[in-house]
């Protein structure tokens, strides 16, 4: 008998799991990452990384959230928040991502529009020379 109440407890534990995971974050799953134009301010792998940074974000934070696209806009699109984040942070360098995502009935965290869609949203990312990327703002 025990062994069978052990099971049945295991087997919810792995199925609340699994629930959670998508309730307690965003969903990243399905992310549309197109081709991004040559750089001459990062390395694809810079950019890469950059992106991962996000998905790591949005999937920690934005419950009833699902991202459909995350881009690189540019180096034209990047260069001008360069000329001020850096400075602002105390970082070396700036990049900036776009994404679009959708949102649930549950509004997100409260503060987004319930079953809507965002597009052109920003991602705000500096990092010191030859350092990580870190997440330092979001939004229009």
């Amino acid at each position: 008998m025990t062994k069978k109440i052990f099971a049945i407890i295991v087997l919810a534990i792995t199925l609340c799991t699994g629930c959670n995971e998508k309730n307690n974050g965003g969903d990243i799953r399905n992310v549309q990452i197109p081709d991004w134009s040559p750089s001459e301010l990062y390395s694809d792998d810079d950019i890469e990384t950059a992106c991962q940074t996000v998905k790591e974000y949005f999937s920690s934070t934005f419950s009833g959230c699902t991202l459909t696209k995350l881009y690189y806009p540019g180096d034209t699109y990047t260069d001008n928040y360069n000329k001020w984040v850096p400075e602002q942070y105390d970082a070396d360098e700036a990049i900036v991502l776009l994404s679009s995502f959708d949102v649930d009935s549950s509004g997100g965290d409260g503060s987004l529009n319930p079953n809507s869609t965002y597009d052109n949203w920003s991602w705000i990312l500096i990092r010191n020379k030859d350092g990580d990327w870190e997440h330092v703002d979001h939004g229009y």
